[in-house]
């Protein structure tokens, strides 16, 4: 009895919804893997914490994505096309800082926790990575 309340309790949490991250309306899910030397000049400045870089290489996320370094060994990576409606012309974020800056509408994201700065309701939308030596993956 404890094995199956276990179970049940266990996809329930794995099929309940965690909020906007996953059912975000406006960005489509897109598969990609991108793999960044940062011995490469355009990306050496990934070494550093806080240095954000954009990519938009074609078939990497839907508008592009932004790439910082956050601690020693962790990277956090998001789409570059704003989470708060359907990509179009002016949805593509650029670097302010540590932030991006949706030019739609101002809504503001932190690189650090993807969070909206300024009250948007869906946060941004996060890409898993992966360090091995001097090369970051980037992939979903």
């Amino acid at each position: 009895m404890k094995k199956i309340l276990t179970l049940v309790t266990l996809l329930l949490f794995a099929c309940s919804p965690d909020g906007n991250t996953s059912n975000n309306p406006y960005l489509q899910n897109i598969n990609f893997s991108k793999d960044i030397n940062t011995n490469l000049p355009s990306y050496n400045s990934l070494k550093f914490v806080s240095n954000p870089v954009i990519i938009t290489d074609p078939g990497v996320g839907i508008k592009g994505i932004v790439v910082m370094k956050v601690g020693e060994g962790a990277y956090n990576a998001f789409e570059l096309s704003c989470p708060n409606h359907y990509p179009s012309s002016c949805s593509q974020m650029t670097i302010n800082g540590i932030n991006v800056v949706c030019s739609c509408e101002d809504y503001e994201y932190s690189l650090y926790t993807g969070g909206s700065i300024n009250g948007a309701q869906y946060p941004l939308r996060f890409y898993r990575t992966e360090i091995m030596g001097d090369i970051i993956r980037v992939y979903n």
